[in-house]
């Protein structure tokens, strides 16, 4: 517990000290957040340009609903009720090249929907259900996937032919004898006595015989599946070839997590994720040939790098390393629009790698065209995760593929000509490129950047093979762009630092004027006046200038104390100009600047938004750089605002709450108080494919596992600490601080308390539960930066 919590000599001197007061309190800021209003989000359009749809809640609902507005009325917004959103819903819709088309699923019929000439038919129905709705290169095909097979579908004549030949088990030992045809006198008599009996045998019968119609005829080839498991069906634009995904996973042990308040009144179990240095799931591409009747796979042996050995192996010159073909995850192939090309990415499972390859579609050989190579982990903006993803993709030419790489340093567009292997850039500079796509004419991208500022968000257009990019959005903060199906018009979710996310609509134009649809904060919100954190950056001990959100009191209010807040996630961003995610940390931060508090906010060493260095600059040391950043903010705040040395006090979650551990247990004559919420303490309890990007795993790097786990560093602390945790928490679990517990109890600690949350997981969700944990952290800084000197 906290020995100088008791030992003030009364709570007299904590309001004698604390002389500033904020009309925010913690109760207050920290009720459900409907208080503060009702703010869109996850906006669309229909499909005539004439509406804006969007999640909302103008009704006290438990939960934000569809809401609409009309164009033509942008002043009105009415609800969506459940008749009209189904209708909404098409399940399975897909489009041809030019959207005129449309197909998707109603039940188990296929409908093929005309958009010029609005009207919709009936192309299939079919006896059991089935997925991937997909228009061929010539879009009087259309194919879909039922029982683990692929038809194919004529608009012209509406003739179904079964295209594989795939049967889920293993190839049988030999051929069974034909069941008897004759029925047995039983089987009559139930027949012809139980109607409902009947009609089910008779539509079996039909089943049977429809499938055995559509069979192609004299076919021998026969692929088993022997037992694994298929996924990513898909057929190549031009028939020839299906690919599929075959994953065969890995036996990896599960923690649990208990839960004290089930409500059957026992104990049980959380069934949770495994931790670190998992084995990885093997996954295959297999290619079905459809007019060799045969099945092979993609071969990745030839591919460049794959047996190399990391960097950090020359750190165990006492280790004798293997050298071998590191294990793979493939995404699905990628085809060309007139499907006589297909390229997939390949990344290592060790993340230090990631290739696009051409897939020969004949041989499953593989060719190189992109290796990118990072002795850290290969991540960023578009550059998609372990099963593919991010941005890939094929021009219409069927000749250039784009991606995004790191290649410079920073996340950015590039093409490349698969007949010739020439790579170009499309974009270039310190910023960073998110979410590209190319408009319906195919004659420009659409892109959002980073460029006018690390903390800004815009939306631009530019040619499809490079060019100037023309900046379509003008508001200062966070522009999240949706287009009309007739790209003419913007509907822009729009929010600054202090005002939370609104939506307006925009011509799609450089220099039009956006106008707003929404307000939706309420008048007791409005009611206080939300600082606008200063964006600053201050020198770390390398050099670098380290980004960080700044709020400082009023000259009679400042009491010589700081507090700095350390976002989670590692990475993240935090000190930008947009509503922060951090909302209610956010408003904590007002209430503590209304006490006379100096708040700093950093956007850290592996926090999002600066690039690759910045990103990997926590590689092999989590507790290195990005807590060194907080150390010199620290004392930027001393010599540059004026914060007294005595008086800094450190808090966060999750990855924050880490920082907060090494914080105080490396820097404890810095910083005097800290609240760790939701910690991880020893990194070789979390999650694989998170924390081996970063450390490795344990059994390999050692050395990184045990200078980066703040309960390795425990006896260091000396000032004030507050761990509070979820029970229920299976991201970080509770068992992370149950063992620092234990070893800040052998350390003979006493300079610490613990608050548990017996129903909350990570992200806590009552609010009784964020009152008492922010109640704690501010009297935990009050009671320790405030008190009187002596």
């Amino acid at each position: 517990m906290l020995r100088k919590l008791l030992f003030l000599p009364g709570l007299l001197c904590f309001f004698a000290v604390v002389q500033a007061q904020s009309p925010l309190t913690v109760d207050y800021i920290m009720r459900d957040p409907k208080w503060m209003g009702t703010f869109p989000s996850a906006h669309s359009w229909s499909e005539d340009s004439k509406q804006i749809f969007f999640r909302y809640n103008l009704e006290n609902d438990p939960a934000d609903s569809l809401y609409k507005i009309d164009l033509t009325k942008p002043s009105q917004i009415s609800k969506v009720h459940w008749p009209e959103e189904k209708l909404l819903r098409k399940e399975l819709s897909t489009f041809n090249s030019d959207q005129s088309l449309r197909l998707y699923k109603e039940k188990n019929t296929i409908y093929l929907e005309d958009r010029k000439k609005g009207s919709t038919s009936a192309l299939v129905e079919w006896f059991e259900s089935f997925t991937n709705l997909q228009f061929l290169a010539n879009e009087n095909l259309v194919s879909f996937i039922s029982g683990s097979n692929v038809l194919l579908v004529d608009r012209t004549t509406g003739k179904v032919t079964k295209l594989t030949s795939i049967i889920n088990g293993p190839k049988p030992a030999a051929t069974a004898a034909s069941p008897s045809s004759k029925v047995s006198f039983l089987e009559a008599e139930n027949l012809s006595l139980l109607q409902v009996v009947n009609e089910r045998k008779l539509a079996q019968q039909q089943t049977r015989a429809y499938r055995e119609a559509i069979r192609p005829k004299n076919q021998e080839f026969v692929f088993y599946t022997e037992g694994k498991n298929l996924s990513n069906m898909q057929v190549s634009p031009d028939a020839r070839f299906v690919t599929f995904s075959v994953f065969s996973p890995a036996s990896n042990k599960n923690t649990k997590v208990p839960d004290y308040t089930a409500a059957s009144g026992y104990t049980e179990d959380i069934n949770t994720r495994p931790k670190v240095g998992t084995q990885p799931n093997k996954v295959e591409i297999g290619i079905y040939d459809l007019e060799r009747d045969t099945v092979y796979y993609v071969k990745t042996a030839n591919l460049p790098g794959i047996k190399d050995l990391p960097d950090y192996v020359k750190d165990y010159p006492e280790k004798t390393w293997e050298e071998k073909v590191r294990d793979l995850t493939l995404s699905a192939p990628y085809f060309s629009p007139d499907g006589k090309r297909a390229i997939i990415q390949a990344r290592a499972f060790d993340n230090k790698d990631r290739w696009i390859a051409e897939v020969n579609l004949m041989t499953g050989e593989l060719k190189n065209l992109d290796r990118q190579r990072d002795e850290a982990w290969v991540g960023g903006p578009g550059i998609g995760g372990a099963f593919g993803g991010g941005t890939l993709g094929w021009l219409p030419d069927s000749k250039h593929i784009y991606f995004q790489s790191e290649e410079t340093g920073y996340s950015h567009l590039y093409l490349l000509d698969v007949t010739t292997g020439h790579k170009k850039a499309l974009t270039a500079g310190k910023f960073e490129v998110f979410d590209p796509f190319i408009s319906k004419d195919k004659k420009s991208w659409y892109l959002t950047t980073s460029e006018v500022d690390p903390g800004e968000r815009h939306f631009y257009r530019m040619p499809i093979m490079g060019g100037k990019m023309e900046k379509l959005t003008s508001m200062t903060g966070e522009n999240a762009v949706v287009l009309s199906p007739d790209e003419k018009k913007m509907a822009i979710l729009h929010s600054y630092s202090n005002v939370p996310t609104e939506l307006y609509v925009q011509e799609n134009k450089v220099g039009a004027i956006p106008q707003k649809l929404t307000s939706g904060q309420t008048e007791e919100f409005k009611a206080y006046a939300w600082k606008d954190p200063q964006i600053v950056r201050f020198a770390a001990q390398d050099g670098a200038q380290v980004p960080a959100r700044l709020y400082l009191p009023e000259p009679s209010k400042k009491n010589g104390a700081a507090v700095i807040f350390v976002h989670g996630a590692g990475y993240l961003q935090n000190a930008h100009k947009w509503w922060s995610t951090y909302f209610r940390e956010y408003m904590f931060h007002n209430l503590l600047t209304d006490l006379g508090y100096t708040v700093l906010d950093i956007d850290y060493r592996a926090s999002a938004g600066y690039g690759r260095d910045w990103r990997t600059g926590i590689y092999r040391h989590m507790g290195g750089k990005d807590l060194l950043d907080q150390v010199d903010g620290a004392k930027y705040l001393i010599t540059q605002h004026g914060v007294d040395a005595g008086k800094i006090g450190i808090y966060g979650g999750s990855y924050g709450g880490f920082i907060t551990l090494m914080a105080l247990f490396n820097h404890g004559d810095l910083f005097k108080s800290g609240a760790a919420l939701r910690s991880v303490t020893d990194w070789a309890h979390y999650n694989h494919g998170y924390t081996a990007n970063i450390l490795n795993t344990p059994e390999e790097d050692p050395i990184a596992y045990r200078r980066s786990s703040p309960i390795y560093f425990a006896e260091g602390l000396k000032g004030n600490l507050l761990i509070a945790h979820g029970m229920l928490d299976v991201n970080v679990h509770f068992q992370d601080v149950v063992r620092l517990a234990q070893r800040l109890i052998e350390l003979k600690k006493d300079n610490w308390e613990m608050a548990v949350y017996p129903v909350e997981d990570h992200g806590f969700v009552e609010p009784s539960s964020w009152a008492d944990e922010y109640k704690r952290i501010l009297k935990l800084f009050n009671t320790t930066l405030l008190e009187e000197k002596k």
